[in-house]
């Protein structure tokens, strides 16, 4: 287990400044070195709530995803009285993963020796174990971790000291419903996948600026009204918000959009939730890290209908063949810069009217992230 020093912690953090107009960036160690990404996992992705999927996965009593979290293995549940529950994804006889995959069933039974729990964790059944005499059944229950239906969507928390989602971010909720209010019934219609050699940091970084649109993403800013581009920060989330798709333009066709806006949150510390110009639409990229140099990544699209039609079709082509590849070269080339002596960090550009061009949404991150670094110190 890699232990931080105030030491440490005030090294990396040498530079910043809670003023984003007076402050540099991390230094280059926090996204190169194996001690803060091994860190990482416990301050903060064992920590915050996690996203897992959207409601529609779990609607059904018996309903189930497993999934896993800060390296561990969780399932998600709905019981029989329309709950949801989240355990450990492991049985209390011998640590055999229970399910995989998601599905409908009646009871977890672990496909080792199939003790068998009901749907709220309990011991129904364990072969042979009414044979003994001190064998009790209703002592023994699964781990339970935090799970909570938000805006929409299904995250959890292998903090059980956590606050609830909806009070840490009640005012994002609130949002999404003002500007997304159908997200709730939109049902998966695409997933894309991505591996590249980038530091996770590096990619949340790229996501909360657009002082790089201009330059690196022409058919974006043809697609949105930069003048109206406003970025926001709040407690643990922040806000990109601009009028989008009135026009042709050469990223995809929206002459039939109903949704005019570009409306993108930021969930701390890797959920980017996205809502571009077409129909009905919503979008979840999740971040999440392969070691100090290596991200993994998800986009799920959520429309009104399971296939995308023709313009849908082509919003997720631009995305797939041309914003992704342009936002992962970035990223790729950061990392290996900042893995020379050329480079230990740079000034935050902050404009104080907010819009697009300034990086205070990079500041807002890396504030958060050294909060999560000083709580794992152990001097």
């Amino acid at each position: 287990m890699t232990l931080l020093s105030s030491h440490d912690v005030e090294r990396v953090a040498e530079g910043f400044d809670p003023d984003p107009g007076r402050s540099m960036s991390l230094r280059a160690e926090a996204y190169t070195e194996p001690q803060w990404a091994d860190a990482e996992v416990r301050a903060i992705f064992a920590r915050t709530w996690q996203w897992i999927c959207h409601v529609e996965k779990l609607a059904q009593p018996g309903s189930y995803l497993s999934a896993t979290v800060a390296g561990m293995p969780v399932v998600v549940v709905r019981d029989r009285e329309g709950e949801l529950r989240a355990f450990y994804n492991v049985c209390k006889h011998r640590a055999h993963e229970l399910v995989s995959g998601s599905g409908t069933t009646r009871n977890l039974v672990c496909p080792y020796h199939a003790w068998t729990y009901d749907l709220t964790g309990r011991l129904k059944a364990a072969r042979r174990a009414n044979r003994m005499e001190d064998f009790d059944t209703s002592s023994i229950c699964l781990d339970s971790i935090g799970v909570e239906e938000f805006g929409g969507f299904v995250y959890v928390n292998l903090d059980p000291t956590a606050a609830p989602l909806a009070e840490q971010a009640g005012d994002l909720a609130a949002e999404i419903d003002r500007w997304a209010p159908d997200v709730a019934s939109l049902t998966l219609a695409k997933r894309l996948r991505y591996t590249f050699r980038s530091n996770w940091k590096n990619v949340v970084d790229n996501f909360l600026e657009c002082y790089h649109c201009h330059i690196a993403h022409p058919e974006f800013v043809d697609l949105v009204d930069m003048g109206t581009y406003d970025v926001k920060t709040h407690g643990i989330w922040s806000s990109h918000f601009a009028e989008a798709g009135k026009a042709a333009n050469t990223a995809y066709d929206v002459a039939d959009a109903t949704v005019t806006q570009h409306a993108v949150w930021w969930l701390w510390p890797n959920t980017c939730l996205l809502r571009y110009p077409g129909r009905g639409n919503f979008m979840v990229l999740q971040i999440l890290p392969d070691g100090p140099d290596r991200t993994l990544e998800t986009w799920d699209f959520y429309l009104e209908t399971a296939e995308p039609n023709a313009a849908e079709l082509e919003a997720v082509r631009y995305v797939d063949e041309v914003l992704q590849v342009q936002d992962i070269a970035l990223v790729e080339s950061v990392q290996r810069g900042m893995s020379t002596p050329a480079f230990d960090q740079g000034r935050i550009v902050f404009d104080p009217a907010g819009g697009g061009l300034s990086e205070h949404g990079v500041h807002h991150f890396h504030g958060l992230v050294l909060d999560a670094y000083r709580s794992l110190v152990q001097d």
